[in-house]
Formats: structure tokens, sequence, C-alpha cells
């Protein structure tokens, strides 16, 4: 072995085959007094403690009786863009509306000022850094959407942004194309022509190989229904595979349309309604929910994602990380955001940051799970159980985090013993 981890208090290694839904969500699989063996990156045996006395390495992590999962995956967020928001929470506990903030010149609005102002390299290193801190907090792989540019140019400037992050950073960075993100102020009377400026971008991405998902935003003051389908179904036929947000805020069928296209996820959902979430739970699109989102915002209102498990649907997480209503990178915050208002379970919740939020990226065959032949993507907890981390809340609980089998967060730092 490269690399044998001993000591293993408690196993998620989340063993399976597909998404994992409804009632499936509500058991886990574990080990424990477990050890895992690690070559050329992928986990290559599983076993008792026992057994790896038995087994030489070139390296032995102890993990002295801790939690150890696989990497979390975060498959919602906004991680390219330029400036803050911050002078805009006063404005909010003043109580001014979202639209008058808007007309001040603030909201997504002035991110896209700021974006649009950007150099490609201010824009990486800032990405870097919001990237650093996921993985900092257990993230091996993240989607990143565009969507801050909201013009050819800055689209693209983000995208490939994105891209030369995937392959200089540990984190593997899944990129989504979401150029339908608002209506800028220049196509305010005409948004069908910017929607088709963006279906133009497409094969620019393509060919440039810069992003896998086209999302849209469907939504009241945004984007209709029937706007999204004609958008979705093109990107489709360009090859790519597609994501929606829907839902946010009213129920305008979004759901729905996310079933109706084949959506890998349909995320947001706080307004779903029964019939979409009845439909959600009988398709293979998965549902993201990013109740980070509902409570920076302050508006009380979570996605029931207690109908969507108990229906039968698949249900992952994510931070939903941006400037304006999500301002963290913080996925173990958001697991106990789930806990408390959406009332899943710690079972529940495990499945929704590994291996169903692997699905809503679709890396659900290599990422989410330790299982033999899969990449080693592991977290070693300073927690003595799953159970834990979603109780304990508002500090990082991560002792070490090995990406393809490499120690890239723990070394050095007094965070677990190896040799």
């Amino acid at each position: 072995m490269d690399t044998l981890i001993i000591r293993i208090g408690q196993l998620l290694t989340m063993e399976g085959d597909g998404p994992v839904k409804g009632e499936q969500m509500k058991t886990i699989p574990l080990m424990e007094h477990a050890a895992i063996g690690i070559k050329d990156g992928l986990v290559v045996w599983i076993g008792s403690n026992e057994e790896a006395k038995k087994i030489s390495a070139n390296h032995i992590i102890d993990a002295e009786g801790k939690l150890v999962t696989p990497g979390l995956v975060d498959p919602h967020t906004h991680l390219v863009f330029a400036g803050s928001r911050e002078h805009e929470l006063p404005l909010k506990q003043q109580g001014v509306s979202y639209l008058d903030i808007l007309k001040q010149g603030g909201g997504i609005l002035s991110t896209v000022r700021a974006t649009r102002a950007a150099s490609e390299k201010e824009l990486y290193e800032k990405a870097r850094v919001h990237l650093d801190r996921m993985l900092s907090y257990g993230v091996t792989t993240v989607e990143a959407k565009s969507g801050y540019g909201l013009d050819v140019e800055t689209e693209l400037k983000q995208l490939r942004v994105a891209k030369r992050l995937h392959e200089t950073h540990d984190v593997e960075v899944v990129s989504t194309f979401l150029g339908a993100h608002a209506i800028p102020t220049e196509h305010q009377d005409n948004p069908d022509s910017f929607l088709q400026q963006m279906v133009d971008l497409l094969d620019v991405i393509k060919q440039e190989q810069l992003a896998e998902f086209v999302d849209i935003f469907c939504e009241t003051g945004v984007f209709t229904v029937e706007q999204s389908r004609i958008f979705l179904q093109k990107a489709k036929e360009k090859g790519f595979a597609v994501k929606i947000h829907a839902d946010e805020i009213d129920p305008l069928g979004g759901t729905e349309l996310a079933i109706e296209v084949g959506a890998v996820s349909a995320d947001h959902l706080v307004g779903a309604s029964e019939t979409g979430i009845h439909q959600l739970a009988r398709s293979n699109t998965v549902a993201v929910l990013l109740p980070g989102t509902s409570f920076y915002l302050g508006k009380g209102k979570y996605a029931n994602a207690r109908d969507m498990i108990d229906e039968g649907a698949a249900v992952a997480l994510a931070t939903d990380f941006n400037p304006g209503s999500s301002p963290t990178e913080n996925l173990q915050f958001i697991m106990t955001l789930a806990a408390l208002y959406l009332r899943m379970t710690p079972e529940e919740i495990w499945h929704a940051v590994t291996v169903n939020a692997a699905y809503a990226v679709n890396r659900g065959q290599e990422s989410g799970r330790i299982m033999v032949g899969r990449k080693a993507d592991i977290v070693i907890w300073d927690a003595p159980n799953y159970m834990y981390i979603p109780y304990h809340y508002g500090i990082n609980h991560v002792r070490m985090v090995l990406k393809n089998g490499k120690v890239v967060r723990g070394r050095g730092e007094g965070d677990g013993s190896v040799s």
C-alpha cells in the first residue's frame, strides 16, 4: 500500500449503487474499528483494524478512533465572482426590499459590474481562496456556476477561471454555465434576445470544454417556464447535461419542468408544489436543497425536505455559496441547518452531502462513497461518530483531508498522526 489508514473508530463507506432515495436514506452503511488501504490514488482494501496489522504500507495514518467519511461534495455554488455585498446587510435589517436594493445599484447587478471589471487573474485568486476554505471544511468536489457576467466576454471569463481552478487546485471543480442567471439591464425590454445570445455561446463553451452543465434561473421576474424549457432543450441538443434553479420563491412549475427535460438536478425548490414533489420522487432528478439561502434571507420558509424524502426522492444539500444570499463556504454548517430547519436525520444528511451530492454533478460513479476501486477522497474528522458533526455547529471538525489518496489538509498541523 502507499497509505494505510488505521484505527478508524467509525467508517461511513456509503457503499451501494446509484443515488440513495426515500426510505433508503434513513439507514447508513458503516463499519467500526476499520482500516483503509490506498494505492495509486485509489481505495484498494477496506477491512478491520486487526487485519490491517498484517499489511505493510509506505505511510500510516492513525485515525485515533475518530470518524472517517467520503470527501464531501458541494453540488451548487457560485464560486467565481468579484466584490462582495456586506453593505447590503444593514439595508436588509432595516427592511429594505431586494428590489429597492437593486434600484440603488445593489443586488446581483452590483456583482455583475464588479465581475465584468475584474481581470481573469483577479477572479482566479479570489476564487482560489474560497476553494481553499471549502477544502478545509472537507469538500473534495465542488460545482461552480458562472452567471455574474450576463454578457459573452465575462461569462467565458468566469468559465475559464473555473476550468483553470479544476486543473490547478486539489478540489475537483465541475463547471456549470449559468449565463441565464438574471436579465441584464441592457436586455430588460427583450429577455428573449438575451437568451438567444446565451444560446449562441454554447458552441464556444462546448468547443473549449468550459462547462459540463447548463443551468437557468426559472422564477418570477427572471425566466418563465416556457423560456426555460426552450433554453434547456437547446442546451441538451448541444450535448450538455442540464440543471435548473426551480421554484425558489413561487411554485411556477420549475420542479415539474426539471423532470420533463431530464435535468440532473433541480435546485432550491422552496416553493415546489405537491405535484412537483410527487413527480420528483418518481424521477432520476436529484433535489438539491439550499437551507443556507433560506437562513440568510431570513424569510422563515425552507424547502419541504421531509415530504421529498418520504415520497421517495433523492435529496442532496449544498451551500449555494454566493455573495448575495448565502455567503458561506461551510458545508458543515449547512448540515446543521438541514437538521434544524429541514428536519432531516443525521443519516439522511450524510447521504445528502456525499453520494447524492455526487450524483447531482454526475460524479456518482467516482465520488461520494468509499469503495474498493474508487478514488480515495476521504475525510478524517475530529469527531467520535457521524451524528456529532451536525450536532456541534459553528466550528470546523476536519482533522485531515485526502484527495486522490494524497493528504491535502492536516499534515504537519497536529491534525492526525502520519508516519
